[in-house]
């Protein structure tokens, strides 16, 4: 009976790794690669950049302040489900047309950013690298809608495959035009201008590649427009507006108050408060560390060519691998179970870097530390991606993804931005740091376990439909 059960595992598991041969999983993967190059811009590239300026570590860390945009992407993701984008609309559909639209202004942000010198003009640095958060943290709210649209509301089997592919995506995204950005910068003669220009032109051939993509069909019109009709018999029921005004008091109501009602709603006060704050807390020890990273890197002694080859490509492959991996096994045993397992060994990993810390620049330590970090990584962002791909409407797609994910931004953007004023409060003692971090998580995986009975596959499902 054992080896019926574990045959039965097999072919299960093997009909899971084939739903990845569906060919809307590539334009998955590009649209992950489009919201996870941005990143490259103002996180990696910018960080080496700024560190070879002159910067502090606390200057740096409060740079990173520009990515609060993504913690508070939600308050205008409602327009992305309502409004067109004028001429693109019309020609791409509404997810296509917005993101398209937003690869145009970082690629012309990216061309300008590199001609500016942060050590002498870091206020125009900033402004634009604030533009490139903007337009970025927009562009994920359509690229998060279109994710989520393209598949199926009735295949739900397919929902954990799509968070490994776009979390594959988004990590390659980040990962080799980075790696790119930093080899580019060792070259003698090439400086941080021509790197970012070629940086803009990746971007714009990314946009290209987007207008040939097809536009998801959705349900969203229709229930929205149901929405409206029932908040105009309220207002006319309770005689509370005009007949001319009506209308636009419905249509406002559904843009910016249905997404969110409808969330509470569904899911209960309690249970969605639970899983909001659980969502909050999930990453920020992992924000922490990966807001500090390229400076630990450097201080400790590796090269920018170094950094690119183990941070960077060999980070990006293992990430690739367990991604799929994370994905086949979150559609087979539930994402509870992996969110659990992937915050722990998430906080584990960590403690790898605290050892480097104390060893120097080891590249044998240097391997490890990334390949487990980037597998632990990968695991919990897939089944954190798939858990609130589940507990999203498909009427308000952009706007009740982007509450969620920028939830879990705000902890890796505002929260992370005080990293360098811990390491320095710490007098540069990279060990304490890491030890620090590790523990981060702890409060999300007590959490975790105080409504995992709430939280498992199947319940998430019948809530879904």
């Amino acid at each position: 009976m054992n080896n019926v059960g574990q045959s039965s595992n097999t072919t299960t598991l093997l009909q899971a790794a084939q739903l990845f041969r569906d060919k809307r999983l590539l334009w998955i993967f590009l649209l992950g690669f489009s919201s996870g190059f941005p990143w490259v811009l103002i996180g990696s590239a910018m960080s080496a950049w700024l560190q070879e300026a002159g910067l502090t570590r606390t200057a740096i860390g409060f740079f990173g302040s520009v990515f609060i945009v993504y913690a508070i992407n939600f308050l205008w993701a409602p327009l992305l489900d309502r409004l067109k984008v004028p001429l693109l609309g019309n020609k791409l559909g509404q997810r296509r047309s917005w993101i398209v639209l937003m690869q145009w202004i970082i690629a012309g942000a990216a061309l300008a950013i590199g001609m500016t010198n942060p050590d002498v003009s870091i206020f125009w640095t900033s402004l634009l690298a604030l533009l490139i958060a903007i337009a970025s943290a927009t562009q994920d709210i359509a690229v998060d809608a279109y994710r989520i649209e393209i598949i199926g509301a009735t295949e739900t089997e397919k929902i954990p495959h799509a968070a490994a592919i776009t979390t594959s995506g988004w990590w390659t995204g980040f990962s080799v035009p980075g790696a790119m950005a930093l080899y580019l910068s060792d070259i003698p003669g090439v400086d941080w201008s021509t790197v970012y220009a070629m940086l803009a032109g990746l971007m714009l051939l990314l946009s290209w590649r987007v207008w040939k993509m097809p536009e998801p069909e959705s349900i969203r019109s229709g229930t929205q427009q149901e929405a409206e009709a029932h908040y105009e018999e309220e207002l006319e029921e309770h005689h509370l507006a005009t007949n001319e005004s009506r209308h636009w008091m419905a249509w406002w109501a559904v843009t910016v108050v249905e997404p969110f009602a409808e969330f509470f709603r569904r899911n209960g006060w309690k249970l969605a408060i639970a899983v909001l704050s659980f969502i909050f807390l999930f990453k920020l020890g992992e924000a922490f560390l990966g807001r500090m990273s390229i400076v630990f890197y450097k201080e400790i002694g590796f090269s920018n060519s170094e950094i690119a080859t183990y941070s960077k490509l060999i980070g990006w492959w293992v990430t690739i691998i367990f991604s799929l991996l994370a994905g086949v096994f979150n559609a087979r045993f539930g994402i509870v179970r992996g969110l659990m397992i992937g915050g722990i060994a998430m906080a584990s990993t960590n403690l790898l870097f605290a050892w480097l810390a104390l060893a120097g620049p080891n590249t044998n330590i240097f391997a490890l530390a990334v390949v487990l970090d980037n597998f632990t990584s990968s695991f919990a962002t897939v089944t954190f991606v798939t858990f609130i791909s589940y507990l999203t409407s498909r009427a308000y797609t952009a706007t009740q993804y982007a509450l969620m994910a920028s939830l879990g931004n705000l902890g890796r953007t505002t929260v992370a931005s005080f990293s360098g004023v811990v390491v320095d409060g710490l007098d540069g003692d990279w060990f304490i740091f890491f030890l620090l971090t590790s523990l981060m998580v702890v409060p999300a995986l007590l959490l975790l376990w105080r409504i995992g009975h709430h939280l498992h596959t199947e319940k998430i499902q019948d809530r879904h439909r």
